[in-house]
């Protein structure tokens, strides 16, 4: 079904967004790797998404991309529909602010180190961290993105979410299990009238507040170089990656044990532990997404295998194995 039959079926208005088949996952994630995606779409804002996302059949799959940092897609690639929000649901603003505290909405789409700007900018502090994290604050709201000893759902004061039935609803924090890299919306929380089809329902971040304490703009702008530095200094920057690779266990560093375990400079065909940070992977040049989900079960494997303590992956992993599937 393409995109002008979804609409005819649906009786939508024309949507404004751009609508792309069998398009290529290379240029959606950050590690350059991987298969196509069977329909791709890049909505024009949040109210074209809700148009979209409303026409599309009830058992269409779908996929939710910010920047791609924290993705790996198969070579066989995705069935269903991928959703790219980067620099669409871009609103980003400040709401409120006194002597004490700040409120800024930012969209699912923002990146997060144009948050981390945007704040030191209006003398709020707290949010400096996110120049360190690589993707978008959709992604960082996903799975409480974080570094440098702050994580995102620290400064939440709520959020705002899309589900499959094309509605919009509100959370705050309390509704959610939140964790490390974990965030997952609580049961109770998903129950509603069953005339809206919520009940039970997938739901997607499109937005959300988060509340910063007033400070001095020159020292978030300092801090903010700093930690700069400090990724330019211990990151394979140059080369494409997805981050941080695997979960930090409780107690250590996923780096330290990968290190210890003599894998740095691994490779197979164009992926490789990076000889600098070695919780990330780079491709090299040509690497396949099987040969970045080959290294990362070599590391998973060997890690185990040495040190008795099992990885978890940080990364998302999707699609199919090849291109015959």
């Amino acid at each position: 079904m393409d995109m002008s039959e979804i609409r005819l079926t649906h009786g939508l208005r024309a949507l404004r967004g751009e609508s792309r088949m069998n398009e290529s996952m290379k240029k959606y994630t950050s590690w350059r790797a991987g298969g196509k995606a069977e329909r791709l779409y890049i909505p024009a804002d949040l109210s074209d998404l809700i148009q979209f996302i409303r026409g599309l059949p009830e058992d269409e799959s779908v996929h939710i991309v910010g920047l791609g940092s924290n993705l790996l897609v198969r070579d066989g690639g995705m069935r269903g529909t991928v959703v790219v929000l980067h620099a669409r649901l871009n609103d980003l603003r400040l709401e409120q602010q006194n002597k004490e505290s700040g409120l800024i909405y930012a969209g699912a789409g923002v990146a997060c180190a144009k948050v981390a700007r945007f704040a030191a900018l209006h003398h709020l502090t707290g949010a400096e961290f996110m120049a360190g994290i690589p993707g978008t604050v959709g992604g960082a709201l996903a799975m409480n993105a974080g570094c440098y000893d702050a994580e995102t759902w620290e400064i939440v004061e709520r959020v705002k979410t899309l589900t499959r039935a094309a509605r919009l609803r509100e959370h705050v924090p309390e509704a959610y299990e939140i964790s490390y890299r974990h965030a997952a919306l609580k049961p109770a929380a998903r129950a509603g009238d069953e005339k809206t089809r919520d009940c039970n329902d997938e739901e997607w971040f499109v937005g959300g507040w988060l509340r910063l304490e007033t400070g001095e703009d020159s020292a978030s702008r300092k801090k903010i170089k700093e930690l700069l530095a400090r990724r330019i200094n211990s990151q394979p920057l140059s080369l494409p990656n997805a981050g941080s690779v695997f979960r930090n266990p409780p107690g250590d560093h996923a780096a330290r044990l990968i290190e210890s375990c003599g894998l740095k400079g691994f490779f197979i065909g164009g992926a490789m532990v990076s000889p600098k940070h070695a919780n990330f992977i780079i491709n090299t040049g040509n690497a396949t997404a099987a040969d970045i989900e080959a290294v990362i079960i070599a590391v998973r494997n060997t890690v185990k295998e040495q040190t008795g303590i099992e990885l978890e992956q940080e990364v998302r992993i999707i699609g199919l194995p090849n291109e015959s599937n």
